[in-house]
Order: C-alpha cells, then structure tokens, then sequence
C-alpha cells in the first residue's frame, strides 16, 4: 500500500495559482493533417471558457446525454476516446495543453465519428473555475506529471486549491479518479485526498487500489510503466 503515513509539507504557501501550466505545450511537428485538424475541427469542439458556461453543461452536447466527465491531461487520448464510445450518453471533456495530444484525439475521433467529447487546450484549474457548480459526474486523472524533485511539488495537479475546485465542480457522490505509477506522488495525493472534508477514499481492500476498476483501459503511459516494473495505483475518491 503507498506509504501516507508521513506528513508531507503544506502546500499552502506555494499553492498553484489559478490559471498556472507547466509543461511543454508542443513537441514535434505536427503531419499535415494534424494540422488542419487543429486549425479546423479543434475550434468546433473547443470550449470557450471566455463566454459565460451553460446553466449544465449537457447543452454543450448531443441531445440525449445525461452527464458530463472530466479527463485531466488525456495524453494519447486512449482512455478518454475508449470511455466516450463506451458511454454514448454521457458527455467527456478532455483538458490537454499538448498540442501534441490534442492532435492525435482530434485524428481518432474524426475517424472514429465520435460526437460525445469536447475539448480544452489549456489549464485544467481554469476550466474547473469557469464551470458551473455541481456540473460534473466524474473527474479523471490518469498518469500525470509526478513532478518528483521537492522544489517542483507545487506543479503537481494536485493540491489544496485544486482539490476545492474539483468538490465544486462534481455532482454530490462524484468521483475524483487517480491513476499513478509514481508511489512518492501516489503517497502526495492519498495525503492531500485524505485532509480533505469533501472527499472519502473508497478502497475497501488491497485490490480496490492495486486492480484497476472493471472496465478500465490502459493508457500508453501505463503499459510504458508496466514495460518498466513499476506497479500503478487506481485510487477513487468520492464527493461527499
């Protein structure tokens, strides 16, 4: 089990500040047709979180769709476009500042004909504060940045700050979902979830943090981990 047993140092004087991104936002260059994709088919699905957000977020999908979940930094995108078609009546928004990233879902759900995903190419704490209050099912976090050196600790997704904005951000009995194979940043979120009113760890049982949860599809990030001998943790925390 990851060790939380430790205090780890209050993050409170150097909490995130809203709006904050750390990070490379491109990489190589983009093939021709992710390309065109960015500059054409991104600002269709875009959210513009310079406009005031719907009263519910359903609006901002197909007629039909019940409720909305949050995939933080979706990488290759091969969780969020797997859940998106496995729950044709829920809504997904993907936050990705890797234009990279951004990219190659653009590619899959043009392929794909995926209607059921909007997108966000910039900081999660922005989204998360320009969203209605109690507008999300689910939050997912799969496989971040560990940032592991101490000085950069206040890079990490999670924190105080982000922690209240993702409780007022779900829907009572919400789920905040963490996925790591990093056990120092695992140990980071178990301490910081654990100190927060507003959220209960639901692991009952070694195998409710050391499985996944039934359905889940693993990430390029975690067969590298896998590849590479290190265990991953699926941690849930559920809105009180």
């Amino acid at each position: 089990m990851p060790d939380n047993r430790h205090r780890l140092p209050s993050d409170d004087a150097a909490a995130r500040p809203a709006g904050a991104f750390f990070g490379r936002r491109k990489g190589h260059k983009l093939r021709p047709h992710h390309a065109e994709l960015i500059e054409e088919l991104l600002p269709r699905l875009a959210l513009d979180i310079t406009s005031p957000p719907p009263e519910n977020l359903t609006a901002l999908f197909p007629a039909g769709t019940r409720t909305v979940r949050l995939e933080i930094g979706f990488g290759g995108g091969e969780h969020l476009l797997a859940e998106a078609e496995a729950f044709p009546d829920t809504g997904f928004i993907g936050c990705e500042p890797y234009v990279n990233g951004m990219a190659k879902i653009l590619a899959q759900i043009e392929a794909r004909g995926i209607a059921n995903i909007r997108l966000f190419a910039g900081d999660a704490a922005e989204l998360l504060a320009w969203m209605p209050p109690r507008a999300l099912a689910r939050i997912d976090l799969i496989h971040p940045d560990p940032w592991p050196k101490r000085r950069h600790w206040k890079r990490r997704f999670v924190q105080d700050a982000t922690i209240a904005a993702m409780a007022r951000a779900l829907v009572p009995h919400g789920e905040f979902r963490f996925v790591c194979d990093i056990d120092d940043y695992t140990a980071w979120t178990l301490w910081h979830m654990q100190h927060a009113a507003d959220f209960i760890w639901l692991a009952e049982r070694a195998d409710d943090w050391r499985k996944p949860w039934p359905g889940y599809t693993m990430t390029r990030y975690g067969a590298k981990a896998t590849r590479e001998g290190r265990k991953a943790s699926y941690l849930r925390f559920q809105r009180i």
